[in-house]
């Protein structure tokens, strides 16, 4: 059955869940991080609809269809209307084919584009498993609503998306004077450092951070009109790398080639909530506790689903 035309105003979450089979081993192990067993993604689309979301698209591959339709787009379609694109690693434009032996997706650039017939509306992009905090998704919303022309980036402060147990990579931004993105440094080996952070290269050499570094989450607003450049961007990046076993097209790559090119600006929008992960399996009681300090200072109920 289809749903009522969603308002022309309320955007879209794209919610990319494409790698999400082979990162877990399986969709059962989507762990339930809530007292009711509500995992990241519950808290993700919960936000959402607060924010005034009117739709997800889940971005998936065709082999996860099935279990992922009767596991967990069922449990949202009872929500909010739902649809579903496929990022399929032979879906290449005309001239291209894949490279023996390769098995990867082609990158998060590539499973935007994936939705690029089925997303016609402003939209907001998110992984699957990460939890962003509600003020994402109300800055992401305003933004998407109000008109403006600029794409939009929530930025999360450094510190407050650190693994206690190990490094991370983070996309490390620079932003102007007045709020825009000038471009994504991708970081890796970044650590705790006290209050702060350091990085280290492959030779050994350290670099301190502050921990109030602007970081991005791959939490974006687009409108429609991105795909075109995204097209374009992956076309580029196919003739100079489709023939790469491991090369992948990044959407921060593409964006700050769109910056670059002036063909988008980039409005930062900062939010102060944490960002959870489970980047290693020791950080999961970390996430379940953090969740129950939301719940227990009132900014989620007990049963979220209630």
């Amino acid at each position: 059955m289809s749903h009522p035309e969603v308002p022309h105003a309320a955007p879209t979450l794209l919610v990319l869940a494409a790698g999400m089979g082979s990162r877990y081993g399986g969709l059962k192990q989507i762990d339930p991080v809530g007292p009711a067993g509500e995992a990241l993604m519950d808290y993700s689309i919960y936000d959402a609809l607060r924010a005034g979301f009117g739709k997800v698209v889940f971005v998936i591959r065709r082999d996860i269809e099935q279990a992922f339709r009767e596991t967990i787009g069922a449990h949202f379609e009872k929500r909010i209307p739902v649809e579903y694109a496929f990022q399929q690693l032979d879906d290449l434009p005309a001239g291209f084919t894949v490279p023996a032996g390769r098995t990867r997706p082609w990158g998060t650039a590539h499973a935007i584009l994936a939705a690029r017939n089925v997303v016609r509306e402003p939209f907001a992009v998110i992984n699957a498993d990460d939890f962003y905090g509600a003020e994402g998704y109300r800055a992401l919303a305003a933004h998407l609503v109000s008109g403006v022309p600029d794409q939009a980036m929530v930025g999360f402060v450094l510190r407050n998306t650190l693994s206690d147990f190990g490094s991370v990579a983070r996309g490390i931004c620079e932003v102007s004077a007045d709020g825009y993105l000038h471009g994504v440094v991708e970081t890796t080996n970044i650590e705790r450092d006290g209050n702060g952070a350091r990085t280290t290269d492959a030779e050994g050499r350290v670099t301190p951070l502050t921990g109030d570094e602007i970081v991005s989450m791959n939490m974006w607003g687009f409108a429609p009109a991105v795909f075109d450049n995204l097209h374009s961007f992956f076309l580029s990046f196919l003739a100079a790398s489709g023939a790469d076993q491991k090369a992948e097209c990044y959407l921060p790559s593409a964006v700050t080639a769109a910056i670059d090119s002036g063909r988008a600006r980039i409005r930062v929008l900062a939010s102060q909530d944490a960002w959870f992960g489970v980047t290693y399996r020791e950080d999961r009681p970390r996430v379940v506790d953090s969740i129950r300090a939301l719940i227990a200072a009132g900014r989620y109920p007990e049963k979220l689903w209630a």
